[in-house]
């Protein structure tokens, strides 16, 4: 039984284009494929038998040869601010996680693209465990899938107009633009009217500079764009975030500019984690002033999360407001994020899953130490 199951085809690996084109493969029309598609991910079925307008022979065809499957649930913690957290199994002994943000006005969800990370930020504690692979479509949009529907579930919710998850940020573990054959499908079900039908401006993908995928995103499906910029200058980058030796800042900023032609925000939204005695005087505030001068952009500033052996240590609350009143009276907008889900090791900085490394993780962790005592002595 379980060699049937890994030989079918998992729906949830295919967009709306994806599934007319399976549809026409077993000689069914179009409109099928949109039926299919309101049923998976508009009402979170995933038994055929379920889908009682679709004719019966179709039905068991489909049994036959598909299934809809996505990652299975191995942890769900709730915080004491209500943030949940997610622990998917992704196979091979790897799992990744998934956070639900609930606030008064709407409901973000944070959704991971690869199991770990190759990116090495000095600040992430998904990096620190270093990489295993990317995660398939069918793992991407499983982590929306099923948290929508468990918490309709729980909300008593029956209309499948209405929706719990108001935004996506494929902010959770991994480097989206890493892995975007399976990243632009999965945006592409985000945004159908058929499947959740949120607005490019409420998904929003985050990227450590990777340039030439900035630019391929913007080609394939251009949603709201966030940068984990972090530093003021290359040499302090290329400390903290190893991709700027490959990508550095003005290439960067060049990338942004490329990309608010077409994106469906006229700023893009730089990411700050504010790190103690590293990023966080008004001397590096001042720099950042004159490095986005000609980029519309909105910073959110974000206290950096401790998690075990960082060697890092959060700002201090006055050193952020003092920051933020900086770019502010420069005319920069600025938010501070609030820290929500710290007490489930849920906050920005802190997924860990559990990933079976395949990088040289041991050298890894010795140049991090060696670079970590550097920017704070």
């Amino acid at each position: 039984m379980e060699k049937k199951s890994q030989s079918l085809k998992n729906l949830l690996n295919l967009d709306g284009e994806g599934l007319r084109e399976f549809c026409a493969s077993m000689g069914e029309k179009p409109f099928r494929a949109t039926q299919l598609e309101r049923w998976i991910h508009r009402r979170g079925a995933s038994d055929f038998n379920q889908m009682t307008d679709l004719a019966k022979s179709f039905r068991a065809k489909l049994a036959e040869v598909a299934k809809v499957e996505g990652p299975s649930i191995l942890r769900d913690k709730t915080a004491a601010d209500g943030t949940r957290k997610w622990l998917m199994d992704v196979g091979n002994g790897n799992a990744v996680e998934t956070v639900f943000i609930p606030e008064e006005n709407r409901g973000t969800l944070c959704v991971s693209t690869q199991a770990g990370c190759a990116m090495n930020c000095l600040f992430c504690s998904t990096g620190k465990q270093g990489f295993n692979r990317n995660l398939t479509t069918a793992e991407i949009i499983g982590q929306l899938w099923h948290a929508e529907h468990t918490l309709r579930k729980d909300r008593g919710i029956s209309d499948e107009n209405e929706r719990v998850i108001s935004n996506v940020v494929l902010m959770g573990m991994g480097e989206p633009l890493q892995n975007l054959d399976a990243v632009v499908p999965a945006l592409k079900l985000m945004l159908d009217d058929h499947a959740y039908g949120l607005s490019r401006r409420r998904v929003t993908v985050s990227t450590s500079g990777l340039v030439r995928q900035i630019d391929k995103l913007a080609e394939l499906c251009p949603v709201a764009l966030a940068v984990s910029l972090h530093a003021p200058n290359n040499e302090l980058r290329d400390k903290i975030m190893p991709i700027n030796r490959k990508h550095p800042i003005e290439t960067l900023m060049d990338a942004c500019q490329r990309y608010l032609k077409v994106a469906p925000r006229d700023f893009i939204t730089f990411e700050y984690i504010m790190i103690g005695g590293v990023n966080d005087t008004l001397a590096h505030a001042k720099e950042l002033i004159r490095l986005v001068e000609e980029v519309p952009c909105k910073f959110n500033l974000i206290p950096f999360n401790p998690f075990p052996d960082s060697g890092l240590k959060r700002s201090q609350e006055g050193d952020v407001k003092a920051f933020a009143k900086r770019l502010n009276d420069a005319g920069i907008v600025c938010t501070v994020r609030k820290v929500r889900g710290d007490d489930i090791d849920a906050a920005c900085g802190q997924l860990a899953g559990e990933i079976q490394d395949r990088t040289k993780l041991s050298q890894k962790r010795l140049d991090r130490m060696h670079i970590i005592k550097e920017i704070t002595s």
